[in-house]
């Protein structure tokens, strides 16, 4: 990038190189410009960065990491070969001037004044890392064999006990080997989830358009599947139960009611047995001989004799009373009535008995 840099310098025509050397001496100033404004006093203005965390002495503020400041440098000592260098800065947040210096024997860097070091520091040995060999042991091992020999046994033996830790990471690392495999998988079962998902989304919708529900619903659990397959719904009686139900019902009733109201009492009033059925509303109910209905065979006329509807004989209803064992014979044919046939005979009601009461009254 040498053929970049500005090299159209602007030279007076007072200038002299033989006298003057360059344009910094002729103009009396340092390359450095301002940052070497104290380089008589050995000082020189950097751009320091924070190695650590601090706490600020003068505004108890906290001082981050990678923080820079622009910091007065200077050395202060050595060691041995080393210098020690010091710089001195102060804080963005107040007045405060923090200094800070070198430490070659520890690697580090160490507050001298003005601030606290946040700590966030452990020991080497007790997390296991790998400890750099100290000045003192590295001139004792080359010089005393016992203790090189007592260094090497226990080399071995913490080699040893490293070995599983070390054949674990190496079976790890062998298993991501062929990334374009793995990232391939990974691939899959990242579209086969997205397209499970979509799914549900879906069926959720549905159901909520379905139902008109405006809340989410949650993802279905095992738990929540299990339970829904020990619960059975279903109505009571089925259409067929419930029909056979309303015909035995209807068989079974009688033909006439009791109450008198509806259409069973319209036609109690036009047969006139209104009254009759209103007073004996609380006896037995009304029979087809009770309201005047007889049988008569085909061959009769109106006048002819005929028999009252009823059970044959010798049987007993709960709606009638009991036939007398023996009946007074009446003179003529009234007394006997020929048998009836049922293919011959046929129900008529007699309205005269009814009339003629209605007459009267």
């Amino acid at each position: 990038m040498g053929e970049r840099k500005g090299t159209n310098k602007y030279y007076p025509p007072d200038f002299d190189p033989a006298k003057h050397g360059s344009l910094n001496k002729y103009h009396h100033s340092h390359p450095l410009r301002e940052r070497a404004r104290k380089l008589s006093q050995g000082i020189l203005v950097i751009r320091f960065e924070m190695p650590y965390n601090i706490w600020c002495d003068g505004c108890k503020n906290h001082i981050g990491m990678g923080v820079r400041y622009n910091a007065e440098k200077k050395k202060v000592g050595t060691y041995y070969t080393t210098p020690i260098y010091r710089f001195r800065m102060k804080c963005h947040l107040c007045v405060n001037y923090i200094e800070m210096q070198t430490d070659p024997a520890g690697c580090d860097y160490v507050i001298v004044s003005g601030a606290r070091r946040k700590e966030e520091r452990w020991d080497m040995k007790d997390n296991e890392q790998v400890l750099p060999t100290e000045r003192e042991e590295k001139e004792k091992l080359e010089t005393d064999a016992m203790f090189r020999l007592e260094h090497g046994v226990a080399d071995r033996a913490t080699l040893q006990r490293a070995v599983p830790t070390l054949a674990s990471l190496q079976e790890a690392q062998s298993a991501w080997k062929d990334d374009f495999a793995l990232n391939s998988r990974l691939r899959r079962h990242f579209r086969e989830e997205k397209k499970t998902l979509r799914e549900e989304e879906e069926e959720a919708a549905a159901l909520q358009a379905k139902a008109g529900l405006s809340i989410p619903l949650v993802r279905e659990a095992e738990e929540d599947r299990r339970l829904a397959a020990l619960l059975k719904y279903h109505s009571p009686d089925s259409y067929e139960e419930k029909q056979r139900m309303k015909r035995t019902e209807i068989s079974s009733r009688s033909w006439f009611s009791p109450a008198t109201g509806g259409r069973a009492g319209e036609a109690l009033r036009k047969l006139g047995l209104g009254g009759r059925a209103l007073r004996g509303r609380g006896g037995p109910p009304a029979t087809p001989a009770g309201l005047g209905i007889v049988r008569r065979r085909s061959g009769e006329g109106p006048e002819g004799p005929a028999e009252p509807e009823g059970p044959e004989r010798g049987e007993t209803t709960p709606c009638s009373p009991p036939a007398p064992a023996s009946e007074p014979q009446g003179g003529g044919e009234a007394g006997t009535a020929p048998p009836a046939t049922p293919s011959s005979t046929s129900l008529v009601a007699d309205y005269s008995d009814s009339s003629s009461e209605a007459e009267s009254t």
